[in-house]
């Protein structure tokens, strides 16, 4: 049965999705950008504080449904520069244990919503 996850914690969605969907033990995550979900405004300073936003906005979706970055099997990231890979795998790698970080893949695109300069988007398992 398919259960919506939602928390205040995170930003509202600003479309027709949810946050994230939990089906028999798997939990598809919306993808996140750095929107304060106080203000809902964007954090947009750095890279790195942007990602570290993206970062917490999924902390906050993954605690709604009851798990943590340790469930996380698979991360999609996406990022309008590649030049800002190393900056943002800093603040990345921080949320995992190296030994069992999920599996990922990073893609550039031309643009994202409200011309961010990260998406992220997570796939977990209890």
């Amino acid at each position: 049965m398919k259960k919506i996850i939602f928390t205040d914690k995170a930003p509202a969605p600003i479309g027709p999705y949810n946050q994230a969907i939990l089906i028999n033990g798997t939990l598809y995550t919306s993808g996140q950008i750095a929107l304060n979900p106080d203000t809902m405004e964007l954090i947009q300073d750095s890279i790195e504080s942007e990602t570290k936003q993206v970062m917490e906005n999924l902390k906050a979706v993954l605690e709604a449904a009851e798990m943590s970055f340790e469930n996380v099997a698979k991360t999609t990231i996406f990022i309008m520069n590649m030049n800002d890979f190393s900056k943002i795998n800093s603040v990345y790698e921080t949320y995992f244990d190296e030994k069992t970080a999920p599996a990922r893949e990073t893609v550039q695109v031309a643009c994202l919503p409200k011309n961010v300069s990260i998406e992220i988007s997570m796939i977990a398992v209890q």
